[in-house]
């Protein structure tokens, strides 16, 4: 039987990858232009230190953006891969529970809550007894 057709998970993509490819873009303008201050030899001045200052605040704020759109990607790969597992254990579940009732099946049914008046007879002396299953047996004793 073919897989089904899942679909695909929500990727961060087109807005950031623009906004990181516009600030490369700024990042490599103010690079060239600082390269081409230095190469032309005169002295330094404001020009020189807006270029500079440019390039590097460019040049951060384009790996900034890179490093959160591949943190983005990731994270919603893994919740892509969480929602598809947590589908194929309740699948799973709910396909299983119908086999529990024949001898071949390979679910364990949940435990059913006693009936009201019934009381679990093979209690062996180390077992937990819940709360609900003491009964009226040590309601007369508080008082004395």
């Amino acid at each position: 039987m073919a897989e089904p057709d899942r679909p695909v998970p929500h990727r961060p993509g087109a807005v950031s990858l623009f906004f990181v490819a516009k600030a490369a873009l700024f990042a490599l303008g103010f690079w060239i232009w600082l390269l081409v201050l230095a190469v032309r030899g005169s002295e330094a001045t404001g020009v020189h230190l807006i270029a500079a200052t440019g390039a590097v605040c460019t040049t951060l704020a384009s790996v900034v953006l890179g490093a959160r759109m591949a943190l983005q990607r990731n994270a919603a790969a893994r919740h892509a891969e969480l929602k598809r597992m947590l589908v194929d254990i309740s699948w799973n579940a709910f396909a299983a529970a119908g086999n529990a009732d024949h001898p071949g099946g390979k679910v364990v049914p949940f435990p059913a809550a006693p009936e009201e008046g019934e009381r679990p007879a093979n209690r062996g002396l180390g077992e937990r007894v819940s709360v609900l299953d003491r009964g009226d047996r040590n309601r007369g004793d508080r008082g004395r």
